[in-house]
């Protein structure tokens, strides 16, 4: 079980924006590769505390994460948290370190602190995926045909000449302080320290061609419309020694024609005649997992809810299923013929006729109550 975003940080759920970034840092620096060389736990606890800052300092996904926990960001490569690698890490640090942290001691690890050439990443793809409420509820695996820019066969690099393969150009200059060295990103490699040497007549400028392929995706149980499942690696490809982007999947849920969700609960209207209300029936209803057969007790009120458990969705965090909630209404014939107008004539003053709540019978507002506590 992955551990908790706020306890790696060390911090406490309601902690502010600037406390979440101050212990970031410090974990940053406890952590850091370059002082801790040859060390794997420090390189995990450096990647953990990495992926904890970029989900708590989002706001979106910091009430994701709050909701949901790491289920949030699970199936077919997570919701947009984890899965960090080196390259993502470093680009926090701007942030974390004022910009001034690349210059000051740090050579860097894997790409580099001090703005050393930095592999490119591909730019993401974004589909919508219809779930039925059958799927949402137990989980499902997608099978989808992505049209995404892949490297095409027989394209070749070459070390880019204007930066020597660094990936940036420095320069200097002379203020009233003396001479002062700045380095940026190259324009000719944008970064990447590499330029094409060779393509196919059919590549694009960046040696890049379009295929069609099919992307297994992962659906936990339990999603709901507008969340974003990511899926890693599977967006355009980046030129040369780049890492692909990622296919950002927007989850959409197709309406059920007789059940209808409230989070991890369903809920089915069930109409049933006057006669069978006084005389108790059975009734066959559907759920996301098939039809059952459910006992209606004679006497039954309008109104009444009956509750089966574990048949509603499935818990996103992995906490069992909710429940369907069938509402009994019993329906009042709207036209009668004279027989059966004599007969309820004669029950009027009939006292097995006339309302008796019992302190059991719950009202509405009550009902209401239960079904929300």
């Amino acid at each position: 079980m992955k551990e908790d975003y706020y306890e790696i940080l060390g911090i406490s759920k309601g902690a502010s924006t600037a406390e979440i970034k101050k212990a970031y840092r410090k974990m940053a620096i406890k952590y850091h590769p370059d002082k801790n060389p040859d060390d794997p736990k420090a390189e995990e606890m450096f990647k953990k505390s990495a992926e904890a800052y970029e989900v708590l300092s989002n706001e979106d996904k910091r009430a994701r994460y709050d909701r949901f926990g790491h289920q949030a960001f699970e199936g077919g490569g997570g919701f947009g948290g984890g899965g960090m690698n080196m390259d993502d890490i470093f680009s926090q640090f701007g942030d974390i370190f004022g910009g001034g942290f690349g210059g000051g001691g740090f050579s860097g690890f894997g790409g580099g602190f001090g703005g050393g050439r930095r592999r490119a990443k591909g730019s993401n793809l974004r589909i919508r995926v219809s779930l039925t409420l059958e799927e949402i509820a137990n989980g499902a695996e997608k099978k989808i045909k992505v049209k995404r820019k892949v490297q095409a066969p027989g394209t070749t690099y070459k070390t880019c000449s204007t930066c020597n393969g660094t990936g940036q150009v420095t320069r200097v200059t002379n203020t009233i302080l003396g001479r002062m060295q700045t380095a940026s990103p190259c324009g000719t490699c944008s970064g990447s320290g590499q330029i094409i040497d060779q393509k196919p007549a059919d590549a694009d400028a960046q040696g890049l061609k379009m295929k069609e392929e099919t992307v297994s995706i992962k659906i936990p149980a339990g999603v709901e419309e507008g969340m974003q499942l990511k899926v890693g690696g599977k967006g355009n490809d980046a030129p040369g020694d780049g890492v692909p982007g990622d296919l950002l999947v927007a989850i959409e849920e197709k309406e059920h024609p007789s059940l209808q969700r409230e989070g991890d609960n369903l809920h089915y209207d069930l109409y049933i005649s006057l006669s069978e209300a006084v005389l108790g029936t059975s009734k066959e209803i559907e759920t996301v997992n098939g039809k059952v057969r459910i006992k209606i007790d004679e006497g039954v009120q309008s109104g009444k809810i009956l509750r089966l458990r574990g048949k509603g969705i499935g818990n996103l965090n992995g906490y069992g299923k909710g429940d369907l909630l069938v509402h009994v209404n019993v329906w009042t014939p709207k036209t009668v013929n004279r027989e059966q107008k004599d007969f309820f004539e004669r029950m009027a003053d009939d006292e097995n006729f006339q309302p008796n709540p019992e302190k059991s019978d719950k009202s509405f507002f009550e009902k209401v109550k239960d079904m929300f506590s």
